[in-house]
Formats: structure tokens, C-alpha cells, sequence
């Protein structure tokens, strides 16, 4: 610490700053058809992915990651296979965080219904923004340049609230 107690001074003590991108980040793309069979395919490829990467993880970030894939795949093959044949999963991962998005080609942006306890369906999205939300995360759905749209969720890398 210099002398006016105002922390270390450049190249003093401290952790040295990353020299550039950990081994785990980076961005990965795959596409699959718009059919139920995708759904737990495209949860294992993430699921693959972040064990390869190394990606430092906690076993409910993880959880919490294929389950949201596992909505917005389903939610794609049911409602937008009509018009998209095809989705793509992305998986961004960060230093602090990894984004999760499904791409399909359907111009229609859904929206989270609220829970109707009658129904056995439709709150995927609902349950995509809660566990985003509990995660410390936050998502959204957007238009692509080609008329389709994507829905994402971002989740921090962070330890969970409760083993702090």
C-alpha cells in the first residue's frame, strides 16, 4: 500500500490483472431441427460444453442453465416449427456470467403468461423469467435481422445467495 493508504499502486502487490480471455470464455453456436428429440439433445450439448470448458460453474447455475434451455428449445419446436424447421442454441460464456439463447425463425414474440393452475402448459416463459430473476440473471426476448426472433437468459457465474 503506498503511503497516502490508498491501495497498491500499478505493478505493487494484488492479484497481476488477466493478461486476456479465461480458457472457458467464448461463444458457441449449434443448430438442430424443430423436433421433440432436440429438446434433450440440446441440454446435453450444454451441459457438455460448460463440463469441457471448464467453466466454474456451481451445480444450480447448472441446473438452473439446462433447464431454461430446455423451455426455450421446447417452446420453439412447439410453437415455431411451422415457420422454423430449424432452431439454434448459443451459449456465450463471460467472465462473470454465461447467456443462453434460442433462435428460431417465427416472427411471433411471446410473452410470460402468469399462472393459471388450470393449465397443464404454457409457462415456460414464466418459469425461464423466475428462475433468471432468483439467479441474479436477467433475459429477454429480441427480433433478429431476418424477421425471427431470439430469447435469452444471462446468469452470473457468482456463488448462489445461499452458500455465501
Amino acid at each position: 500500500m503506498d503511503a497516502s493508504g490508498s491501495g497498491p499502486r500499478a505493478g505493487e502487490g494484488g492479484p497481476p490483472a488477466p493478461a486476456g480471455p479465461l480458457a472457458y470464455e467464448g461463444v458457441w453456436r449449434f443448430t438442430a431441427p424443430a423436433v421433440e428429440e432436440s429438446v434433450p439433445q440440446a441440454r446435453r450439448a450444454v451441459r457438455d460444453l460448460l463440463g469441457r470448458q471448464g467453466v466454474p460453474a456451481h451445480q444450480d447455475l447448472v441446473y438452473s442453465l439446462l433447464l431454461i434451455v430446455s423451455e426455450l428449445v421446447t417452446n420453439s419446436v412447439r410453437h415455431a416449427a411451422l415457420l422454423s424447421p430449424e432452431v439454434a442454441v448459443e451459449v456465450a460464456i463471460g467472465r462473470e456470467w454465461v447467456r443462453v439463447a434460442v433462435e428460431d425463425n417465427h416472427p411471433y414474440r411471446p410473452k410470460a403468461l402468469e399462472a393459471d393452475f388450470g393449465q397443464t402448459g404454457g409457462r415456460g416463459l414464466l418459469l425461464v423469467r423466475e428462475i433468471t430473476l432468483q439467479s441474479g440473471g436477467v433475459c429477454d426476448v429480441e427480433h433478429t435481422s431476418t424477421g425471427g426472433k431470439v430469447i435469452w437468459a444471462a446468469l452470473p457465474l457468482a456463488t448462489p445467495p445461499a452458500a455465501r
